[in-house]
């Protein structure tokens, strides 16, 4: 109870500590700027933009995953209703010729965010776990079913589209080009990223950290821990809509599937696997999410399965997420002893490989007799031409499983004596986090 309580104000930060904050947000507008000049194709800009908008998405739910410990099945609905009404305000700023510029179109997407999050958040919000998580998905389904009915709104399975070179001009930019597009969203993913941590550091967020931990103690010493969900889910769906509409002003269109399930679950994988214990977590897994998608799209057909299987193992094998595991080594890394456990990494990679390639011939074989059991059994998967049919490729998969599986499960036995002989003399020099 001391801690909730004491009255001892934390010190004030040194002035290093403060030019080092700053000087931490400027490089990172200065990398934004700079990113057209180095990946200037219309590809790269377009993967950047939509990073951009999962950064913002993720995290928004961890502002309710992460920082309050709510588990959402609905977040979508304010990312897809900020959109769609975004669409509708650019139609109507057109056709009416509202000095309105496109920049500013976002906050009217926010707006709507926080509009329906505070309409919605009170009931939703009563109750925490697996309460929250069923009203949440509830809430999701029946949005997501009113985007076919209410065809005037929602437009129904075609969506509403809109043109942005309508809009009132700013510096002669109409926003055709994707480079535009990409430095209005790089400049709206940096304020956002900026408000969204300022937020983390106030005594609201720091109760959301509480309310999170320890909801009675919370109620103990005074403070109503439905509220600060409440707030909480405030802030999170106005930033949600920010999100969806910079996603409908890069696509030109917003649609059902802004709604629906597939919007929510991309977005909790993106948080939960970048790391939900760490501000920078979700901004990771957005990145490598958004990255891994559009790659293994372009590779093989069933890439969602793969999607799914690499989420259960990090649910499994990294509850941490992958900014868990870098933050890890930070002791190692700091005392000196990482070089004691790279050759151990080393050596259980080659086995882990042989694994992985196992698993994904044995994959695309069985998905391919699954699927499509006429078709030609000559099919091509991550670059690889092999015939799905042929008594070799099985064998070979077999083989990879088997012996890649042992060879590991021995590996990283000796990985595991590795990094805790490491650890150990990590925590020897002073270094423990």
């Amino acid at each position: 109870m001391s801690e909730l309580t004491s009255s001892v104000a934390p010190p004030y930060p040194a002035l290093s500590e403060k030019l080092r904050f700053y000087g931490i947000w400027l490089v990172t507008g200065l990398i934004l700027l700079a990113l057209p000049k180095i990946f200037g194709s219309g590809g790269a800009l377009t993967t950047f933009s939509l990073i951009g908008i999962s950064i913002i998405f993720s995290l928004s739910y961890n502002i309710l995953l992460g920082q309050t410990g709510l588990l959402s099945f609905g977040h979508a609905v304010y990312y897809g209703l900020g959109g769609f009404l975004v669409i509708h305000v650019i139609n109507i700023i057109s056709a009416n010729k509202l000095p309105i510029p496109l920049p500013l179109v976002p906050i009217i997407g926010g707006l709507t965010g926080l509009f329906f999050a505070a309409l919605l958040g009170w009931v939703s919000t009563q109750r925490s776990g697996t309460a929250f998580a069923m009203i949440s998905l509830g809430i999701a389904e029946l949005i997501a079913s009113s985007a076919l009915i209410l065809r005037t709104f929602f437009g129904g399975e075609a969506g509403i589209s809109a043109n942005r070179t309508k809009l009132f001009r700013v510096f002669d930019w109409n926003f055709g080009p994707q480079i535009q597009i990409y430095y209005l969203i790089a400049a709206w993913t940096l304020l956002a990223v900026i408000a969204m941590y300022a937020l983390t550091r106030t005594p609201l967020g720091r109760m959301c950290n509480a309310v999170r931990d320890n909801p009675e103690r919370v109620q103990f010493v005074g403070y109503d821990p439905h509220v600060v969900r409440y707030l909480a889910f405030c802030f999170a769906g106005f930033f949600a809509g920010i999100a969806g509409a910079l996603a409908a002003i890069n696509f030109e269109i917003a649609n059902s599937a802004y709604l629906g399930a597939l919007q929510s679950g991309t977005v909790l994988f993106s948080t939960y696997i970048g790391g939900i214990g760490y501000f920078i977590g979700p901004i990771v897994g957005a990145i490598f999410v958004t990255v891994l998608s559009l790659s293994l799209s372009d590779l093989t057909s069933v890439w969602q399965l793969y999607f799914g299987l690499f989420f259960i193992a990090v649910v499994t094998f990294a509850p941490g997420g992958l900014t868990g595991l870098l933050m890890m080594h930070r002791p190692l890394l700091k005392s000196g002893t990482l070089g004691k456990v790279l050759p151990s990494y080393l050596i259980a990679l080659v086995p882990t490989l042989a694994l992985v390639v196992g698993l994904v011939l044995a994959t695309e074989s069985i998905v391919h007799h699954t699927v499509n059991p006429g078709d030609d059994p000559n099919i091509k998967a991550f670059g690889v031409n092999f015939n799905a049919s042929s008594p070799i490729t099985w064998i070979i998969a077999l083989f990879l499983i088997v012996a890649g599986s042992f060879a590991a499960r021995l590996t990283w036995r000796r990985l595991a004596q590795a990094w805790g002989e490491a650890l150990s003399a990590a925590h020897e020099r002073g270094y423990h986090a």
